[in-house]
């Protein structure tokens, strides 16, 4: 009996206009543990009331309680009586009853006696109905487990049985669809199902599927918290799904076992929340249904299924704006955690120092140039070519380490610059520019005295002449030193340090780059060498290319472009997961509350997509450099955008806002 194709029409087209009210696709989702009381149904039933209308007041669209709760899954033989079973029956019909006048979708465990055998089933109940009856597929039956002595598994494939009077489908792996909001099907799997070689929820995300759920008794052993706390986050990352993991606690029997209540939310691969263990309580996070869908989207080894397969039953719910309790970090880049940072970095700088140790393999390259100005990008442009150095066991007077000073140089950066070259073991060039740059001026008839855009570029083609220079006349190649929120915001001197030989900072963002400067101090032994990184550390960032002002640097990157830790999180959440631009600045405001207003932040994020769809012709032509993140901006691999794309349809949308 498939809902009526024009009655289901209907319900869509009357909830349609929620899906621009669901602002941004956010859905807030609970996992909850009850108290219970073993095969007391009537104690169950009202603390499960008790769940739904604490998730309703958080403004939760779907709530998930653990597997059989509503007897509780240490019944044993008692599975076996009649009078538990019919209690079971009547306290699903209330429980359906009670979400009548609530906005949620509930799934609840419970057994079901079909046709003379006993089934465990996660129930889901909205708008006052009992939508379906999804089977649990695998029953444990090893160890402390023994389900297959009262239950039986369920079918292959969905279809009906009778409830009430009523025909509900019955069986794994249904979709339950919101009507007026296409992304979010949901789908539900039992316990042991996601721990087996093949989870039906596979098969529920290959049909459309973008919220998993999961109604579980899972005890608790030594070391088994963390098991399953990857096994759930690594099967959301598996599907490219939300997945709500709701488990039996306090109040199960503890003649054998003990049920610790460990709720877990994640979403492709991350956790978003995680109940305290020994503690029934109720946990909430949002899933992001769009980034679910773009990233579907943009995995081609995702291979959707055509629709078909599996039964498909409608839900409703009112669609509104979720408020956010999910953190979006401020620096999407860079872990939080100190240890997790550091591993980070250490991988990153290893990624970039093999990449160019190829590189100057295969090219048979006598010298690696390196042009350092004293601050962040140069200083790991010369850390990373040393590192490569040692990988190849080469002598690292071979880097040579060029000093262009110019107009804007500072005696600070100039003394770091030098200082550095000569604590890594580098060779150290000084070419003044100055005088091959006034020539120049005189040359195309530019007055000096007009600090313009000539006055600065010209400067920074002059240092790129002479690092490819001295790379020819020593059989070497020119490490590039530009990092990729540059690169991004086209704050590069086209043919000028846009272009090197290869470029080992290509792929790092600038507020990366900072903490692998700050890394690589943390752990040199050379006393000396680590007072000049933290001191390049605490330098303005600045491309030095006007006269100082009282012997300080004048021309501040960020007072011109923007701060790079809100381009940075633009770059992130524009590129990683495809965020419109109302998006990413609702996101950037919850992140940066305090920090930055809102008007700052629309100015910023303005920029930014103007710089970005107007500076795309740089990054056609840029020079190999290896990929060390998600995000990356390289012609050959991760962004292909045409140099003619327009930004218009971006600023629009943040012009509404």
């Amino acid at each position: 009996m498939e809902p009526c194709a024009g009655k289901l029409e209907a319900d869509r087209k009357k909830h349609r206009g929620g899906r621009e009210k669901m602002k941004h696709g956010f859905v807030k989702v609970a996992a909850a543990t009850p108290d219970i009381r073993v095969a007391d149904v009537e104690f169950n039933t009202e603390k499960i009331f008790e769940g739904i209308d604490k998730a309703c007041e958080n403004k939760a669209k779907i709530i998930v309680f653990p597997e059989l709760c509503v007897t509780g899954y240490t019944c044993g033989d008692l599975f076996t009586q009649d009078v538990l079973l019919k209690e079971t029956q009547e306290a699903l019909k209330r429980i359906a009853a009670h979400t009548a006048d609530k906005d949620i979708l509930v799934f609840a465990g419970a057994p079901l006696s079909v046709r003379g055998k006993l089934y465990n089933v996660a129930a889901a109940m909205n708008r006052g109905k009992i939508l379906g009856f999804t089977s649990k597929t695998f029953l444990p039956n090893y160890a402390e487990f023994y389900e297959m002595r009262q239950f039986t598994p369920g079918p292959e494939k969905a279809g009906y049985v009778l409830f009430d009077g009523e025909e509900i489908p019955f069986g794994p792996q249904i979709l339950f669809e919101a009507a007026g909001l296409e992304d979010l099907i949901v789908s539900a799997e039992i316990c042991e199902d996601v721990w087996s070689p093949i989870p039906p929820s596979i098969g529920a995300a290959l049909e459309g599927a973008t919220v998993i759920v999961n109604c579980s008794a899972s005890n608790e052993t030594i070391g088994k918290d963390r098991y399953r706390r990857d096994l759930i986050a690594g099967q959301s990352a598996r599907l490219i799904a939300g997945y709500v993991y709701a488990n039996a606690g306090e109040g199960e029997s503890t003649t054998d076992v003990v049920f610790g209540g460990h709720n877990i939310i994640a979403e492709n691969g991350a956790v978003l929340e995680e109940s305290r263990r020994y503690c029934n309580e109720i946990i909430y996070s949002e899933f992001d249904l769009q980034r679910i869908i773009g990233e579907r989207r943009k995995n081609t080894t995702f291979a959707a299924k055509p629709q078909g397969a599996l039964m498909r039953v409608p839900f409703f719910i009112e669609t509104e704006d979720t408020k956010l309790t999910r953190i979006f970090p401020k620096q999407p880049f860079v872990p939080s955690d100190e240890r997790t940072r550091a591993e980070r970095c250490e991988e990153i700088l290893t990624i970039q120092a093999m990449g160019l140790k190829k590189r100057l393999m295969h090219t048979r390259a006598k010298t690696a140039v390196v042009g350092i100005s004293g601050g962040l990008d140069s200083t790991l442009a010369l850390l990373v070519t040393a590192r490569a150095f040692d990988m190849l066991g080469r002598d690292k007077r071979d880097i040579i380490t060029v000093t262009m000073p110019c107009f804007g140089t500072t005696d600070r950066t100039y003394n770091n610059a030098c200082e550095m070259a000569r604590k890594t073991g580098a060779t150290l060039k000084e070419v003044p520019i100055a005088d091959a740059v006034n020539v120049h001026f005189r040359d195309i008839g530019h007055d000096p005295q007009s600090h313009d855009v000539t006055y600065e570029n010209a400067q920074a083609r002059e240092r790129t002449q002479v690092l490819m220079d001295i790379a020819n006349r020593t059989g070497g190649v020119v490490i590039g030193t530009g990092d990729m929120s540059e690169l991004a915001l086209g704050w590069a001197t086209y043919n000028g340090d846009h272009m090197s030989m290869y470029g080992v900072n290509a792929s790092v963002p600038k507020t990366l780059v900072r903490h692998l400067v700050k890394y690589a101090a943390d752990e040199t032994e050379d006393d000396a060498l680590k007072n000049v990184l933290y001191d390049v550390l605490d330098t303005p960032v600045s491309p030095e290319l006007l006269p100082p002002k009282d012997g300080d640097i004048a021309q501040k990157t960020e007072d011109l472009v923007g701060p790079y830790e809100l381009h940075d999180f633009f770059l992130y959440y524009m590129l990683r997961f495809g965020y419109e631009p109302d998006k990413v600045f609702r996101l950037a405001e919850a992140a940066f509350a305090g920090d930055y207003d809102r008007e700052i932040i629309r100015k910023w994020l303005k920029t930014f997509y103007r710089r970005f769809f107007s500076q795309q012709f740089k990054r056609s032509c840029l020079p190999d450099g290896p990929k060390v993140g998600t995000v990356a901006l390289s012609p050959r691999g991760d962004w292909r955008m045409p140099s003619d794309a327009c930004a218009e349809v971006w600023l629009k949308r943040l012009d509404r806002v």
